[in-house]
């Protein structure tokens, strides 16, 4: 978490998200077929935690979610649910994020910022923030409450982008503030957890401001963000142990079974 004051640089930095955004289309646009035997990110040792979801195709903005534990990395991935959790992805699809993981080149593009895509491929959890005075009974995972000075920023020109930052007002409140603020009294950010796309470090004009959240109706695709039914979320964030190093796998069907065994995936 970042802690602003106003002596701090703020200068904002000198950016063309037009010229940014049409580098990033040439560069991550890709024009072979998924190779397994070249896409070598794979979940590590450590990881006994996976959140795996699943949509039907690159422009399915509905899909199913289960989550996978293991003992130790000798052991079986085991299914924690009795059945798939159904899920809402952005509005417009996917898109390959930037997580712990290469991508495969298949011809998709990478994530931008307000393309109305999830962010596809294999990411480590940030933060788990919310309204809400306290997380769910039960769980685990740290907790920052948001207050009126929490801000996440979705600004590709500002210093702070992808980052969460709440402000001293003793030292003075910033200009961009009030247009990054996240209290905004929406009652799908009761709880929110961080998924970690693009932080690695933040690259401007890749996309922003990814969590896992409650839906806003059965029906109602998000901007970019993995959201359910409340029941869900809460069942999701009670069994996540952050002693397990749990990671999200986000994926397409048929890419999915494609880079199972080279991704290590359960």
């Amino acid at each position: 978490m970042v802690i602003f004051k106003n002596h701090l640089p703020m200068q904002y930095q000198k950016l063309s998200f037009r010229k940014k955004t049409w580098l990033a289309a040439a560069l991550v646009v890709f024009t072979s077929v998924i190779s397994p035997s070249v896409a070598r990110a794979q979940l590590g040792r450590a990881v006994r935690q996976v959140i795996v979801t699943q949509a039907a195709g690159w422009s399915s903005n509905t899909a199913t979610m289960q989550c996978y534990q293991r003992p130790s990395a000798r052991d079986p991935w085991q299914p924690v649910f009795a059945k798939p959790v159904p899920v809402l992805l952005g509005k417009k699809g996917l898109a390959w994020g930037r997580g712990v993981f290469n991508p495969p080149a298949n011809g998709v593009p990478a994530k931008v910022e307000k393309d109305w895509k999830a962010p596809a491929g294999i990411f480590q959890l940030g933060s788990l923030f919310g309204y809400a005075t306290t997380p769910p009974g039960g769980a685990r995972w740290p907790y920052v409450q948001v207050g009126p000075w929490d801000a996440y920023v979705d600004d590709s020109t500002n210093p702070y982008y992808n980052r969460h930052v709440r402000i001293d007002p003793r030292q003075g409140v910033p200009p961009w503030f009030e247009k990054q603020r996240m209290r905004l009294g929406d009652a799908a950010y009761k709880w929110m957890l961080e998924i970690r796309h693009n932080q690695q470090p933040p690259a401007p004009g890749y996309g922003s401001a990814i969590f896992f959240h409650v839906r806003r109706g059965p029906d109602k695709p998000s901007a970019g963000c993995t959201t359910m039914a409340e029941a869900d979320l809460v069942s999701l964030l009670r069994w996540l142990d952050p002693q397990a190093a749990p990671h999200y796998v986000l994926l397409p069907k048929a890419d999915y079974a494609a880079l199972r065994g080279a991704w290590g995936l359960p």
